[in-house]
């Protein structure tokens, strides 16, 4: 094994709270900067090396794996590395899940080392503690996205045909039709909390709303948005798209599957009742239910929409019913919709800048509470 280099560490929110003055300082966008790294900015290929130690940590999570172990040095002292790989779907592509590497795990890991001496590795191979050998940057990876088989039926039919449904949802509304604020809109009132749900809310400032520091918004706060809902039918689900989401109901029961991240849209599948067509999302990230900071737990959460139709089939009510374990009973959200075939768009793409918001926190002092929430 090469001599790696010794080198101070830098504890991870240091380095996150210089990147945010940095960017802000210089006007730029540190949402897309962060975000949207690549390998050669953090790795060199041409420097390879190898470690040998304990996991300590897992991050199985985007938008990159990351592994933190105890590395054992040639002079016999312990260095702590961070070891890095693809995104989740590319590993859950690999067969490579949460469990694949756990913490207390030896391992052997071998790839391109960090630039500016950073104890930092991407990961070409590693030994795992069974002594199986995987390389997701080999053979595995173009496996996981090359294939010569076709799994089709030639006298089959794979256009998209038009279900047969009780009503056309299909098409553009208007959602600035009987429009209200998504502030403290949630009936019933006074809120109904459980004691861990008003704890919770109670901890919340305004500088804790995730929508600004350009983290998507999703729903429940979506549904309330005055914007134009489009609905396509799509055979096996509906399409909606809202706000710049993109939503897909399916209509055929499917359940979600096994090992399903939680999204800010969740997922979703529907059912016509009549001529209500209704809606039941699960699988939803924690986050705000509303402008005012009421908070929702994400993996408890529940959401029922309902679409009634009016009979000249011009105009719908929503609603929306949430259940979630931070309050006593559901609480409902009403909003309206009409045809309209004047799709508003934002030209240009809308765009996230959260410089602004780091700023504000900078001049009010609050920039440390940040990694402390």
């Amino acid at each position: 094994m090469p001599t790696l280099w010794a080198f101070i560490e830098i504890k991870e929110k240091y380095c996150l709270r210089w990147l945010v003055l940095f960017f802000a300082m210089l006007g730029c966008s540190f949402h897309s900067a962060y975000a949207h790294h690549s390998f050669a900015f953090e790795f060199d290929a041409d420097q390879q090396g190898s470690l040998i130690g304990e996991i300590t940590e897992v991050r199985f999570i985007n938008p990159h794996v990351v592994y933190r172990v105890q590395a054992e040095q040639p002079d016999g002292t312990k260095e702590n590395w961070q070891l890095q790989t693809h995104n989740v779907g590319v590993m859950l592509r690999l067969g490579w899940t949460a469990e694949t590497i756990q913490v207390g795990d030896r391992i052997e890991v071998s790839g391109s080392l960090g630039r500016g001496r950073a104890r930092k590795l991407s990961i070409d191979s590693v030994i795992l503690a069974d002594g199986s050998r995987r390389d997701p940057k080999g053979g595995e990876l173009a496996d996981a996205y090359t294939t010569d088989e076709v799994n089709a039926d030639p006298n089959a039919f794979y256009g998209v045909t038009t279900n047969v449904h009780p009503v056309d949802i299909t098409g553009a509304w208007s959602n600035r039709y009987k429009f209200q604020l998504t502030v403290d809109d949630l009936e019933p009132k006074p809120t109904p909390f459980t004691d861990e749900g008003r704890a919770k809310h109670e901890a919340t400032e305004n500088w804790h709303d995730p929508s600004k520091r350009c983290k998507p918004g999703g729903l429940p706060r979506t549904f309330g948005t005055p914007t134009t809902l489009e609905i396509f039918d799509a055979g096996s689900y509906y399409l909606m798209i809202n706000s710049g989401y993109v939503r897909r109901i399916w209509l055929d029961g499917r359940e979600p599957p096994k090992d399903l991240f939680p999204s800010p849209m969740g997922f979703s599948r529907g059912e016509w009742d009549g001529e209500v067509f209704v809606i039941e999302t699960t699988h939803l990230e924690p986050g705000w239910l509303d402008g005012s900071g009421l908070p929702m737990s994400g993996e408890g959460t529940r959401l029922v929409e309902t679409y009634a139709i009016s009979e000249d089939r011009l105009t719908m009510e929503r609603k929306m019913t949430i259940y979630d374990p931070y309050y006593t009973e559901p609480l409902v959200r009403v909003r309206g919709s009409a045809r309209d075939d004047n799709i508003e768009l934002i030209e240009g793409g809308s765009g996230c800048d959260p410089v602004s918001f780091y700023r504000d926190l900078w001049d009010q002092g609050l920039l440390e509470s940040l990694w402390k929430d």
